[in-house]
């Protein structure tokens, strides 16, 4: 009783203590798991200037995105385009509200007439834009079809947002228009020339072995170039794929259960109590029957000349006659049975004409057309008899009469149409007919009078019943290359994965430097979920993961993991070395020469004095030596007969001596060099104003905390 009246009495201190407890439970929880998820985070996707990006007006641009794009367009492409323009919008509305741009009413009328302005709908008889067809169609749209009326809203807010754009960059390019000084500069960049003699000492000169370049060296220059090794946070993998497909018994099981299917099969019938003889392809009286009943593909009712066969069986299917089966034969993943069911002699292509009668109620006529199907009728068989006894007035027929709307520019003249081309009835009546037949057709169009001019390279063509059965993996297969791939998955979670690989004979195939929105794995193609696995706070270096992928399985290892920053030493050696590399060559060589003149040193070094004449600063570039503009540069910068110090060039040591130097003649016009300079700048105000703006900016980007 004592104990428990002690535990009464300090009740409240054990509270506390619990309290705490949990709390710190609680607490390393949320540390563990990257501190505590404010609403704002997942309410935000980006901050761009302290500006807000909603996630769920982000998201339904992407999903409208996604639809306009098409079906073959990923969600990440859609993401993508999206925040590219978000960003745009964010960055260039900061600049257009303190310059206080607006378009107004006028800016905007013109600049929805361009962008209208091969639309139809909005054009007057004259092919003009109308801004009267416009505002009928607002109006019309804003009562009767608010979704369609949502839209051109959204569209005039793009068009406001791109005009806005223009006027601003066209400010820009105000701003920067070349002087007559940037013209003549140029003029003598183009046309002031050198003759020189030099001697150039190649880094070539000296083995690269004699050079070391350590990391240190490396890392140094990084520090002094930080702007050129700036990198984004990256993830690199390695894997093994597991393709589910068909193993060579899977293949001979499908040859064989298709050429099962040449003869005739005995089965019980049920319902009879008694055997059925089936017919096999060899015997059959209904090819397309059979077709349906045995293909995985539908029969293709149309004429084959051999072009349009494979090439592999072209010649021998086209020696065959009617009746006569090739196959079974393997064409890509499938087995084929083909059996030739006719034979003709048909033109590849028919030149022809039409005058189309209409009747009310079609799709094609028009409101005026008032006559009935039969009076049409009566029309078409009229006309086909006044063609009948004179060709000359079909043009005068088609003129007066055809419902057809192309008609007052192609005359009826369909041009060449090739077999398949046109509608069924319009197809058999110009292939089983011939040159100069004329008819009258009925098509869901409406009534053709129909007259043949021409036909060209008549040839044999075939019909064909074709079979075909997929080779697909089996039930087993798929379940090996499971287990296998499951097997495979735990021993390289725990052991070596190259060696396990190698044990096993599989490929390990590495991807470096992968982005963290990036979609598309080589050789897998796109798949978000293992990059997002990838670059995930809980993923660690070395951890293996197994992805289902189309047609598969792949087992992923986490090899690297870099966050944003610079490059490491070990990143940027390969483009860094070379540079180093030269730099301490250049001062080896400096180091090692001692004669003044180019002479001495040519013998010094066992090299030759060589000229260079004609020069410019337009094309620096010394025969023999390649392109040395720091040595050009110096050319210029020297008075004649002067020899200059040492230069440290791109290929290597250089001394020279300015010869003869010919300064082009001054002239009172540059209007065409500056010309070229003001062209040049404004073709890169856009991209160049833009990234400035985007690298000034504060932008927190979290799309990846999403998709």
């Amino acid at each position: 009783m004592a104990v428990l009246n002690k535990i009464r009495q300090r009740s409240i201190f054990l509270i506390i203590i619990i309290a705490l407890a949990l709390f710190s439970f609680v607490l390393a929880d949320v540390i563990q798991n990257g501190g505590f998820t404010s609403q704002k985070s997942l309410n935000t996707i980006a901050t761009i200037n302290n500006t807000d990006i909603s996630r769920e007006d982000f998201a339904k641009k992407v999903d409208d995105a996604l639809r306009n794009l098409g079906p073959n367009a990923t969600n990440a492409q859609a993401m993508n385009m999206v925040w590219n323009n978000e960003l745009r919008k964010a960055l260039l509305t900061k600049q257009f509200e303190e310059l206080g741009l607006v378009v107004g009413a006028d800016q905007l009328r013109n600049a929805l007439a361009q962008n209208l302005a091969g639309n139809q709908a909005f054009l007057n008889e004259a092919g003009v834009f109308d801004n009267n067809k416009l505002q009928e169609y607002i109006a019309d749209v804003k009562a009767n079809n608010p979704p369609l009326y949502a839209q051109f809203i959204e569209f005039e807010k793009s068009v406001t947002q791109n005009a806005l754009e223009q006027t601003y960059y066209n400010l820009v390019k105000a701003g920067i228009g070349a002087t007559n000084a940037e013209g003549e500069l140029e003029y003598r960049i183009e046309n002031d020339k050198v003759d020189l003699e030099f001697v150039q000492i190649p880094y070539s000169s000296i083995p690269d072995s004699e050079i070391t370049i350590t990391e240190s060296d490396i890392t140094e220059y990084i520090k002094k170039n930080t702007k050129q090794f700036k990198t984004e946070a990256s993830v690199d993998i390695q894997y093994v794929l597991f393709a589910e497909n068909p193993s060579s018994k899977d293949d001979e099981a499908v040859r064989e259960e298709i050429a099962s299917l040449l003869s005739q099969k005995i089965e019980y019938n049920n319902i009879t109590k008694q055997n059925d003889t089936l017919p096999g392809f060899k015997d059959t009286n209904d090819d397309i029957a059979f077709v349906s009943q045995n293909s995985e593909g539908k029969y293709q009712d149309r004429w084959w000349f051999k072009k349009d066969l494979p090439a592999t069986i072209a010649d021998t299917v086209f020696g065959m006659n009617k009746g006569e089966i090739y196959g079974p034969y393997k064409l890509d993943n499938s087995y084929n049975l083909l059996k030739v069911i006719d034979v003709r002699q048909l033109a590849d292509s028919v030149q022809a004409k039409h005058v189309l009668i209409t009747w009310e109620g079609l799709p094609s006529a028009s409101e005026t057309t008032a006559r009935t199907k039969e009076q049409a009728k009566t029309l078409a068989d009229s006309l086909l008899n006044v063609l009948q006894k004179d060709n000359k007035k079909f043009e005068s027929i088609v003129t007066q009469f055809s419902d057809d709307q192309s008609a007052k520019e192609n005359k009826g003249d369909l041009g060449y149409l090739t077999p398949g081309a046109t509608i069924e009835a319009f197809n058999n009546y110009l292939f089983d007919n011939k040159k100069g037949d004329k008819g009258v057709i009925e098509t869901d169009f409406g009534y053709h009078i129909v007259f043949i001019e021409d036909q060209k390279n008549v040839q044999r063509a075939i019909k064909v019943a074709n079979i075909t059965k997929a080779i697909v993996p089996s039930e087993e297969t798929v379940n090996k290359i499971f287990v296998d791939a499951t097997k495979f998955e735990s021993s390289a979670a725990s052991l070596d994965f190259l060696k396990v690989a190698k044990e096993s004979e599989y490929d390990v195939r590495p991807v470096n430097k992968i982005g963290e929105l990036e979609e598309n794995i080589p050789g897998i193609g796109n798949n978000r979920s293992i990059v997002t696995w990838a670059f995930g706070k809980e993923s660690k270096v070395g951890e293996v993961k197994r992805f289902n992928i189309n047609n598969g399985y792949a087992i992923v290892q986490l090899t690297n993991k870099k966050e944003k920053g610079l490059l490491s030493a070990a990143e940027a050696s390969i483009s860094v070395t070379p540079i180093l590399r030269n730099e301490k060559k250049a001062k080896k060589i400096s180091e090692s020469i001692k004669g003044s003149s180019l002479e001495e040193i040519a013998q010094e070094k066992n090299v030759q004095v060589k000229k260079a004449n004609a020069i410019t600063m337009k094309a620096p570039t010394l025969a023999d030596a390649g392109t040395e503009p720091k040595v050009v540069g110096t050319a210029f910068g020297l008075k004649e007969g002067v020899t200059s110090k040492l230069i440290e060039g791109k290929n290597g040591v250089y001394k020279i001596k300015v010869l003869t130097r010919s300064d082009a003649p001054k002239t009172d016009n540059y209007t065409l060099y500056f010309n070229q300079i003001n062209t040049k700048r404004a073709a890169q105000v856009n991209a160049n104003v833009y990234n400035a703006l985007k690298d000034k900016a504060t932008i927190k980007d979290r799309r990846a905390n999403f998709y």
